[in-house]
């Protein structure tokens, strides 16, 4: 009996190990550090199938207000998402920014934890995609504009911001989003981040891409 116990933690040891290997491995190509995903308590989903504790290849993304867990959105490695039914949106990151008076507003969580491997901790990340487009309707009210709540449940913390740095990607939709933000938050405290070149023809996409860029440059 002892013995199945003492095997049984053995195994739950090294399941926990090997899942902690398997995040940084994959933080690490895109260049986020442990001390990053410790502090943003960056985790991996675990289960049980036929009473063994097995390894997912899933990401777990936790979304904090108070310090508080409030909801959690997976990701799988092959860039899949979900998150928690009935949780409320908020933006991810949101005790970052409780004192903030600038604050950066990117549009996913990689490119969150991109921004803070730079140095900036007021950050957040929407919490869902971007919009095809801008649209060419007024804006709703606050209790019909759906695609934009996790704003209005975070109205007491943005309002205290200044200046608002929009960071979202370079694409159509990125840049469609920036304006939906703006549009919401007050041109008047909004600026736009234009990514650098990397090519004659192309700019980078998002935060983590330049990040990846910088740290290519240190390496080599």
């Amino acid at each position: 009996m002892v013995a199945n116990h003492w095997n049984s933690y053995i195994d739950k040891l090294l399941v926990f190990f090997l899942s902690l290997f398997q995040l940084i491995t994959y933080f690490g190509e895109r260049m986020i550090s442990e001390k990053t995903l410790w502090r943003n308590a960056v985790m991996q989903l675990s289960g049980n199938q036929s009473g063994q504790l097995i390894i997912m290849s899933v990401i777990a993304l936790t979304y904090r207000q108070n310090g508080r867990l409030v909801g959690c959105k997976y990701r799988s490695m092959g860039k899949r998402f979900w998150q928690e039914k009935g949780t409320e949106k908020i933006l991810y990151g949101l005790d970052d920014i409780q004192e903030a008076n600038e604050i950066i507003i990117v549009e996913g969580e990689v490119d969150k934890l991109s921004v803070e491997e730079a140095g900036f901790c007021n950050c957040v990340s929407v919490p869902g995609g971007a919009p095809q487009k801008v649209s060419a309707k007024e804006l709703p009210s606050l209790d019909k504009d759906t695609a934009y709540h996790y704003l209005w449940n975070c109205k007491e913390y943005l309002d205290k911001a200044s200046r608002i740095i929009l960071a979202t990607d370079g694409d159509s939709p990125g840049q469609a989003l920036a304006e939906e933000l703006a549009r919401r938050l007050g041109k008047e405290r909004c600026w736009r981040v234009s990514w650098p070149k990397k090519e004659d023809s192309s700019c980078f996409k998002d935060a983590n891409e330049v990040c990846h860029f910088l740290y290519s440059l240190l390496v080599f």
